[in-house]
């Protein structure tokens, strides 16, 4: 008993101390963790500091962590660094997909070298939205519209390849969707579904033999590849996939088979072996100088499937730079004709005086290269249009001394909406290495339909008609009549010159006639007069009337030619008068000209 009591009394002072250590070592830890707790939500200067009350008597400090209350919701509670991270990645991936879409299909065919570069050093995702952005505003026709003509009809040829040219694989993926979304439709196609007999061609060797399905596709026109392309397809496995040919021979199913020997075969001018040639047309007498062309065909089947180059990269940064030289002088005339209400033609005329180029010897004669290249741009920046050519004056040696007197034209047709436009031209003479810039703002003019109005009133040597095939298109040509040689005012202000032994040919559309109620027919008067500016007489003066030129409509064309050698040398002006006597309007356009 003495030894129990003992126990309990040595027993009690060490469960005392016990619980007053444990006790104190409870309170330390929660000080140093508000301490903590404090360090680490420091506030501002300025803000509450303002410590949260306190918890409950009894109640466990840990229960006031959010990640350890069974009661949350999962979804709600705060992601851990690693989770972010890992969100952050999968919505990267997502994101680069559709970029990888963008690039990799919907513009894989006409983006260029350049862009491309460009588009895959981009860092973020807001930039590469800019550059798609600007990637179809460099290529809208029309920028001053909500719409853009070139990417609705872009992905208008993507949905029409898939829709026709698929065979296996989507049809943009196919050799006739890659041309068909690069250059659109051609301007003639012979199809062969079927294939079985067919007769060559003599280029192609003449003879018979039969074919895989094939189509021949013509454009007469391609820019940075030529003229009168012609592309074949072949579906040499029968199952739709057309691919497109590097030779005639492709299509030739007795190739490598007895039978379907061409002509020139057959008269022992040229064997089967030589048809092998992946490049060259079946071979005769005919093509022997043609077969040495092989690379040509290489070279136009790589143009075709590329997107079409800038060709003057060192004129347009001249442009771009504003780089002011003027040691290669030119001139330059803007003309205005309506096409629509909302679109008016612009032909942009260039005259370089012959004695202003360099001319090179060049394969027996004398050769003189000039560079062009234009920009049209709106009052925000945004670039209309753009063109680049190359115009070339060949000279026999012994005439060279006589072509310098002359001069030679560039004519470029531009159509636009209505407004205001900054127009930047530059002129490289190639082989001189001489650079002149021209930069003007135009005002295209608005047609409206209420209002009297006119075209730009130019004067030429002669006008002609030209073909139905051509109305509307070709140098120099506005509507039916071609303008042989339009003549510009002088870079020095001085008029436009003809000589005494020349003829003067007018040229001038009226718009907005208003017809008559009860005629249903337009009537006007209309005025030619020519003063000699010097003394201001009048030295011709001639008037008709649209009721002597047949059946006319609210629009018509003024054609005019005049001879010249009763005119003294001098300036004269030009006024055309025309009376709307049913609108009751008047317009009275005129225009200097200089004999000598």
């Amino acid at each position: 008993m003495k030894l129990r009591a003992l126990l309990y009394c040595f027993a009690l002072p060490l469960v005392f101390a016990l619980s007053t250590t444990f006790a104190a070592a409870q309170s330390s830890s929660t000080a140093a963790d508000s301490k903590l707790n404090q360090t680490n939500g420091q506030t501002a200067p300025g803000q509450s500091t303002a410590s949260p009350p306190p918890a409950a008597s009894g109640q466990s400090t840990s229960s006031q962590t959010p990640a350890n209350d069974q009661s949350t919701d999962p979804l709600k509670r705060p992601l851990t660094e690693q989770e972010k991270k890992k969100s952050s990645k999968a919505l990267k991936q997502e994101l680069s997909s559709t970029y990888k879409k963008w690039l990799n299909e919907d513009v894989v065919y006409i983006i260029t070298p350049e862009e491309k570069a460009a588009f895959k050093a981009l860092s973020n995702d807001e930039e590469r939205d800019q550059f798609i952005e600007q990637f179809w505003l460099r290529r809208d026709p029309t920028p001053d519209t909500p719409e853009n003509e070139y990417k609705e009809e872009h992905y208008r040829r993507i949905a029409y390849a898939n829709e026709h040219y698929s065979a296996g694989i989507p049809g943009w993926k196919t050799d006739r969707g890659r041309i068909y979304i690069i250059w659109g439709p051609p301007d003639q196609v012979t199809e062969h579904p079927s294939g079985g007999t067919y007769d060559r061609t003599m280029q192609e060797g003449g003879g018979t033999t039969s074919t895989y399905p094939f189509e021949d596709w013509r454009y007469r026109y391609l820019e940075g590849v030529g003229e009168n392309i012609e592309l074949e397809f072949v579906d040499d496995c029968m199952c739709g996939s057309y691919h497109l040919a590097q030779s005639p021979n492709d299509k030739d199913a007795l190739l490598h088979t007895p039978g379907g020997a061409t002509l020139y075969e057959q008269m022992g001018l040229s064997s089967r072996t030589d048809r092998m040639d992946p490049f060259a047309a079946n071979p005769g007498s005919m093509q022997a100088m043609e077969n040495t062309k092989e690379f040509d065909k290489m070279e136009m089947l790589a143009k075709v499937q590329s997107p079409p180059p800038v060709k003057f990269k060192d004129l347009e940064e001249v442009v771009s730079h504003k780089i002011n030289v003027n040691l290669m002088p030119f001139e330059v005339r803007t003309d205005f004709v309506k096409v629509t209400d909302d679109t008016v033609l612009v032909p942009v005329t260039l005259k370089v005086q012959n004695k202003d180029i360099t001319f090179a010897s060049k394969d027996g004669i004398q050769r003189g290269t000039v560079n062009i290249f234009g920009r049209v741009t709106g009052i925000t920046g945004r670039v209309a249009q753009t063109f680049e050519d190359t115009v070339q004056v060949d000279v026999p040696p012994e005439l060279l001394e006589k072509e310098i007197n002359f001069s030679k034209l560039y004519w470029k047709a531009i159509p636009l909406r209505p407004g205001r436009y900054r127009l930047d031209i530059v002129v490289k003479d190639v082989n001189g290495d001489r650079v002149g810039t021209w930069s003007r703002g135009i005002m295209v003019p608005e047609f409206s339909d209420d209002k009297l109005s006119a075209s730009s009133l130019i004067l030429a040597d002669k006008m002609e008609k030209v073909a139905t095939k051509d109305v509307g298109s070709g140098n120099f040509v506005i509507g039916e009549t071609k303008l042989a040689y339009p003549h510009l005012d002088g870079a020095d202000g001085k008029p436009a010159t003809f000589k005494k032994d020349q003829r003067m040919s007018l040229w001038m559309q009226i718009y907005n006639l208003q017809p008559d109620d009860k005629t249903k027919k337009p009537s006007a008067n209309i005025e030619y007069e020519i003063v000699n500016t010097a003394n201001n007489q009048a030295v011709l003066h001639s008037t008709e009337s649209t009721d002597s030129m047949g059946r006319i409509g609210e629009q018509i064309t003024l054609e005019k030619s005049l001879a010249l050698n009763s005119f003294p040398p001098g300036v004269y002006k030009l006024t055309v008068k025309v009376d709307d006597n049913v609108s009751k309007q008047q317009i009275a356009p005129s225009v200097r000209f200089a004999v000598e």
